[in-house]
């Protein structure tokens, strides 16, 4: 009876490491992808109407943006620049921010005042036959400069290097 007790507490023991084993992410592993829900394609995927709001995803060297259905993906390798700044949009958009013009007195003109802070990434890359083409996102306010490393990593080019953020500039000394 003590065999059995021994071999089924040493069997549920090495099963407990061997699972932990499995599921631990190794310290050699590649970052993970790059993953942004609720991004905007405003203009320029191929097979995807503009002003679309899916799922941007960076990985394994391609660039991926998901629209319910609709999907269109952008070989990284193929990527010539890739361009971040930041912008706002209104806060109340569409049907609603449409409505909200018609409040008496120009409040609805007041409400168009309140806006929420976005990044923008401008992409131009070359198809399959060499045409050349551009797609314009807007993104969650800080997080277009780690798209654009995650891109530039994975074999991008950029016409404006991004800035490190410790730089401290400073006259030079005479």
């Amino acid at each position: 009876m003590k065999k059995r007790q021994v071999f089924a507490s040493l069997f549920v023991g090495v099963a407990a490491l061997l699972g932990i084993l499995l599921h631990s992410t190794p310290a050699f592993a590649q970052q993970e992808a790059i993953w942004l829900p609720e991004t905007k394609m405003v203009i320029g995927l191929e097979g995807i109407k503009g002003n679309k709001t899916g799922v941007l995803t960076v990985d394994k060297g391609t660039l991926v943006f998901k629209a319910g259905k609709e999907k269109s993906s952008i070989a990284v390798n193929t990527i010539n620049d890739v361009v971040t700044g930041d912008d706002s949009q209104r806060a109340l958009g569409g049907f609603a921010g449409t409505v909200t013009m018609a409040v008496p007195y120009g409040g609805g003109r007041f409400l168009s005042l309140f806006r929420e802070k976005v990044d923008t990434v401008t992409i131009q890359y070359h198809d399959a036959t060499g045409g050349l083409h551009g797609v314009i996102f807007t993104v969650t306010s800080g997080r277009a400069d780690a798209l654009k490393k995650e891109l530039l990593d994975e074999g991008a080019k950029t016409s404006i290097p991004s800035a490190p953020a410790d730089s401290k500039t400073e006259a030079p000394k005479q």
